[in-house]
């Protein structure tokens, strides 16, 4: 399937996607959300693809931020409208059960920083910048910003990053625990591309079932969450995974994982 505002890879069993509007830093209007939705919910059905990686064109920029000249003459309904589109889209990166790598280089600004949020977590390059610049332009963050940033860093630092509008380095985002690690720009997409494989080459079924334990787990008390964690464990023992799993690390051999 081919898109406007985006581009859809695969590599092996790892799905690329791209956001691919390179003279706009990847900025995001609403054709390229519905773009980005409609790319994702290919790879959610893809029963040949187990990890996607997002990443934006070029070398400038992974997302700058919600396009500021589509936003500019909305109203506030409108502006409404456009949130909950936002949140939807990226709501749909968040939960659906297959991990999502966001590999960021250059602005991770707003939108874009948003859009990272969403994915399962996210490695910068050195090269990449990190803000929700909102309040400079007299608006809040609207695709998530203010609940998904404070769950990641905490309170307080997101209220910071938040009401100062402060562009942040790598370096730093590395050290609030924004990103999970830092490398070279010319190493980026080669460190995402095995890490996924890594993570596609385990047996599926647990993969997923841990991504569901954690998100339903961390918007739970933690009595409930354990109760989450024992039910997607005991799922695990009805896979043909797990069978093949265990008797592999009985019989010191690789596992020849199926998915099922």
């Amino acid at each position: 399937m081919e898109f406007a505002n985006v581009l859809l890879d695969k590599v092996d069993n790892v799905a690329i996607l791209t956001i691919n509007r390179p003279k706009a830093l990847n900025a995001l209007n609403r054709d390229t959300l519905l773009d980005i939705k409609a790319a994702v919910e290919v790879f959610r059905d893809d029963p040949d693809t187990a990890v996607m990686i997002i990443k934006g064109a070029g070398d400038k920029s992974f997302v700058a931020g919600a396009d500021i000249t589509y936003m500019l003459n909305i109203n506030a309904m409108q502006a409404r409208e456009f949130g909950l589109l936002g949140q939807s889209v990226f709501s749909l990166i968040e939960t659906i059960e297959k991990p999502v790598i966001a590999a960021i280089n250059g602005f991770a600004l707003g939108g874009g920083c948003e859009l990272a949020m969403a994915c399962d977590f996210r490695i910068c390059s050195d090269k990449s910048k990190f803000g929700q610049p909102e309040v400079g332009l007299g608006v809040t963050p609207g695709f998530g910003g203010t609940q998904r940033l404070p769950r990641l860093v905490g309170t307080g630092m997101a209220k910071q990053l938040l009401y100062s509008a402060d562009i942040i380095e790598a370096d730093e985002a590395l050290r609030i625990g924004l990103v999970n690690a830092v490398v070279d720009a010319d190493t980026l997409m080669d460190y995402v591309m095995k890490l996924a494989k890594r993570i596609a080459s385990k047996g599926q079924v647990s993969v997923r079932l841990c991504k569901v334990a954690v998100n339903e787990g961390m918007q739970a008390d933690i009595n409930r969450a354990m109760t989450i964690e024992a039910d997607v464990f005991g799922l695990c023992f009805a896979t043909t995974d797990q069978k093949e799993g265990m008797s592999a690390f009985v019989e010191k051999r690789k596992a020849l994982f199926t998915g099922k």
